[in-house]
């Protein structure tokens, strides 16, 4: 499951934007909303907002309310030659220490003054990663040692409880009872 670090949880930034853009800017604060999302956030709802799933069916429950990216991705990018930076991709929190992969669903992670995000699987990379950044979309994407597909642009996760996460903000995680089950996309 999430590997020892020697950095404790925390956040490294958090982002928002209330239209559908591949980008959102960096916030000194975001408001997390039970049931809902990112308050002021294009994601944000109880039924799906990403663009393609609602054209599939807008009824579909919102699993994508927050979008969390862990920091290490951004260093090994960067070794890469990508310029990428916390918003960038999407995400509504970039995260330190913490593996983020390797949650299991159902883990829970508990922010600063009581916020708290069930995780519900990975992001599926897509074009406009490319679109940014020529090759970007297949720098996310690598195979473990049985050759499966890693997606690696982050996890998706919805809000038990609401609150105010902000840069600095510690991280608590909590595991579901076993068996845990891997993520997968969603």
């Amino acid at each position: 499951m999430a590997e020892a670090s020697a950095v404790p949880p925390q956040v490294v930034a958090v982002a928002a934007h209330p239209a559908h853009a591949f980008s959102k800017p960096p916030k000194s604060e975001i408001h997390l909303l039970a049931g809902l999302g990112v308050e002021g956030d294009a994601h944000c709802g109880v039924t799906v907002k990403h663009r393609s799933r609602v054209a599939q069916d807008p009824t579909q429950p919102n699993l994508r309310q927050v979008h969390l990216i862990h920091a290490e991705l951004f260093d090994e990018l960067a070794a890469q030659g990508f310029r990428v930076a916390p918003g960038v991709m999407g995400e509504n929190v970039t995260t330190r220490g913490i593996d983020l992969l390797g949650l299991p669903r159902g883990a829970r992670l508990t922010f600063g003054d009581g916020a708290v995000v069930e995780i519900t699987g990975l992001r599926n990379p897509c074009q406009q990663l490319n679109d940014y950044q020529a090759g970007l979309t297949r720098a996310v994407l690598d195979r473990d040692a049985d050759g499966n597909l890693v997606r690696k642009a982050g996890i998706m996760g919805v809000v038990i409880a609401g609150g105010i996460i902000r840069a600095g903000d510690a991280i608590a995680v909590t595991l579901p009872e076993g068996p845990h089950v891997r993520l997968e996309r969603v």
